[in-house]
């Protein structure tokens, strides 16, 4: 067995942030203020974070999810919106992974997730106005990116004005995709490795927790 070295390039979420910030004002130093910062939860929110305080700007969680193939959830065969808008693998679905039959009780359940969690991050307040405005997705890396295209088609259903998808990591084939369906996109490191794992570029990738999100975005709000 050939075992594949990967750097580690970040020390949390919180560091591929910062790096992430730095890279958007040098690439943007003209337009940095007006954006409206979207994190995917969980984890593109502690990314998210960082960005959205060096660009003096609103962070706001987009929830969508990922939807798992039964017998092994890191893999997923697309996600949903908060909208119940789906967006499939048609190629992976091609394979047989998942059966038919199996698809909408998976999609029931992830969505029914997806809605507890908006409750829990936003409560009673709406999701603000994104017509015309210029918005930056934020994850904390892409795999197979479906999450991402999900969030981004929420967004377009939203009538942003322009669309900037930023990871601090990607597979080449899911960036390849996602480029397709935005206006920009910016990802720090890009990796080619069938063994693609986003845990494997930070030292400190733990499972966040609702409280953690919660947390942050209150420190955004300033309560």
């Amino acid at each position: 067995m050939v075992r594949v070295e990967v750097m580690v390039l970040f020390k949390d979420r919180f560091d591929a942030g910062r790096k992430l910030a730095q890279k958007i004002a040098e690439l943007y130093p003209k337009h940095t203020k007006g954006f409206v910062v979207l994190g995917i939860p969980r984890g593109g929110i502690a990314v998210g974070y960082p960005v959205a305080k060096a660009l003096s700007c609103p962070l706001e969680p987009v929830t969508v999810r990922k939807l798992p193939i039964p017998w092994n959830d890191q893999v997923g065969f697309g996600a949903v919106t908060i909208n119940k808008e789906v967006i499939l693998n048609e190629e992976l679905l091609s394979r047989e992974y998942v059966p038919e039959h199996d698809r909408k009780q998976i999609i029931n359940e992830v969505y029914k997730e997806v809605v507890r969690r908006d409750k829990v991050y936003r409560g009673e307040r709406l999701f603000p106005e994104l017509k015309n405005k210029r918005v930056i997705i934020v994850d904390d890396g892409l795999a197979t990116g479906y999450t991402m295209l999900a969030a981004i088609r929420f967004a377009r259903e939203k009538e942003a004005g322009l669309i900037i998808a930023a990871v601090p990591v990607a597979h080449y084939i899911s960036y390849r995709m996602v480029r397709q369906h935005v206006d920009d996109i910016l990802c720090l490191h890009l990796d080619e490795h069938l063994s693609f794992a986003v845990a494997s570029f930070y030292s400190e990738f733990p499972d966040m927790e609702d409280r953690e999100v919660i947390e942050i975005l209150k420190k955004m709000a300033g309560v």
